[in-house]
């Protein structure tokens, strides 16, 4: 069977789809993964078969308003995020559109990522199966609010009552509707010109796929964010999708040298988050580190984190496996994204979290909530004192550093790609 992946976005929006198409080949599966160009030597470099969607994603992130945004640290909620996308970027979606048409051409079966859901379209116009595939919670529930809006999301996991439920709830509706609206009449007119089907209904997709209960996994684990109980059994939390080390790749001497010659550093690195000019972060991040009297290793990111001089007790390093490095640190200060929380939690030592926006405050927030991390510290906020603190809290805490061993240990014995194969295999056998 021939299963097409499709996803967009930066490194770590494509990283674990890797490591789920593995999963999917290993099971006698053909995989076919389509996301941008900039990624097609790292998934053919894996053995899995590549289509090009339009767009470079570190162009679209880098654009001027979008890295004064960086930089300055200010806060993009959900409905920031689609206003300046559709602004900068609506040339680009309908590319994509029609680049899902093609990449899906001759399939089996389609997982979507949550920016390809318009591939779901062209499954159910081929006649062939489809699944959502998302690394953050998307499924509507009043047991959270939805990621993302007002930065509210990853607030209590206590029960609700039953108008904090229905407001909950809410957000998830009107979460969609904000993704749904500002496309709905390119959505619409790619329907009927290439698809050959009708208009979607004024409020979207969203409410036609939960009814008909489309699949959905998530690459996340359950003991981060427990199933919710008003998800259904068709909604899948499967455990994060790990890609396998490269065995052919080797560490930087000089960074090995450095890791010796010291006690453990603390990891500091925003990867796609990191502005292209950051020399007030590495200035925080430099004085924060010598103040809780840590050495520092700083990720440069796609950006200038840790460039020019730097003390002898920190250095700075291009791209290195999270799986790798993370575990040979004391703590992980990071933007909160879902791949590198996953990592940073799979590390088993604590992280400080320094949300820009997005999904971001949701990981920030449920990091503090399960005691292995402090309280977030927003990127717009961010100050050397505040810094130092929660550096030295995460280095410091006795008790969190235990909890973060014993989250890290249960998620290194978790398989997330296995039980999302499973879980495909399955949907693909009931449709």
């Amino acid at each position: 069977m021939l299963i097409t992946i499709v996803t967009a976005g930066s490194r770590g929006d494509v990283q674990p789809y890797v490591a789920l198409g593995l999963g999917l080949r290993r099971a006698g599966h053909r995989v076919r993964l389509a996301t941008h160009e900039t990624f097609r030597d790292f998934v053919a470099g894996y053995g899995l078969e590549f289509e090009a969607l339009a767009g470079d994603p570190r162009a679209i992130l880098r654009g001027a308003a979008a890295d004064a945004w960086l930089a300055s640290g200010r806060n993009r909620n959900m409905l920031g995020f689609v206003r300046e996308f559709r602004r900068t970027a609506g040339e680009l979606v309908e590319q994509w559109l029609h680049d899902y048409w093609r990449v899906c051409r001759g399939t089996d079966a389609v997982l979507f990522s949550a920016v390809a859901t318009p591939a779901h379209d062209v499954a159910r116009r081929l006649g062939v199966p489809s699944i959502g595939a998302y690394l953050q919670p998307l499924s509507r529930t009043a047991e959270f609010p939805t990621i993302g809006l007002l930065g509210a999301g990853g607030s209590a996991r206590a029960r609700p009552g039953a108008l904090r439920g229905a407001l909950n709830y809410a957000t998830h509706v009107a979460a969609e509707q904000a993704m749904w609206q500002p496309f709905r009449g390119r959505v619409n007119r790619w329907r009927a010109e290439t698809l050959g089907v009708p208009r979607a209904p004024f409020l979207g997709p969203h409410g036609a796929m939960r009814r008909e209960r489309v699949p959905v996994l998530y690459g996340f684990s359950p003991r981060v964010v427990p199933k919710p109980a008003d998800w259904g059994a068709h909604v899948h939390v499967t455990g994060y999708w790990v890609l396998p080390p490269d065995e052919a790749w080797r560490p930087d001497p000089a960074l090995e040298a450095f890791l010796a010659a010291g006690p453990p550093p603390v990891y500091v690195g925003f990867g796609s988050m990191t502005p292209a000019t950051a020399g007030r972060l590495t200035d925080v991040a430099l004085a924060a580190l010598e103040r809780a009297g840590q050495r520092g290793v700083l990720l440069k990111g796609w950006g200038s984190l840790g460039e020019g001089a730097l003390p002898p007790w920190a250095t700075a390093v291009g791209d290195v496996p999270h799986e790798w490095l993370l575990p040979r640190t004391r703590a992980v200060v990071h933007h909160g994204g879902a791949g590198t929380t996953g990592a940073g939690l799979r590390a088993g030592v604590p992280s400080v979290v320094v949300p820009l926006g997005f999904d971001q405050p949701f990981w920030g927030r449920r990091v503090a909530a399960l005691g292995v991390g402090p309280e977030p510290l927003p990127r717009r906020r961010l100050a050397v004192d505040a810094l130092e603190r929660a550096i030295a809290r995460a280095v410091g805490d006795a008790a969190m550093r235990e909890r973060a061993a014993a989250l890290g240990a249960e998620l290194r014995a978790e398989d997330g790609v296995a039980r999302a194969v499973e879980a495909v295999e399955r949907e693909l056998r009931r449709a």
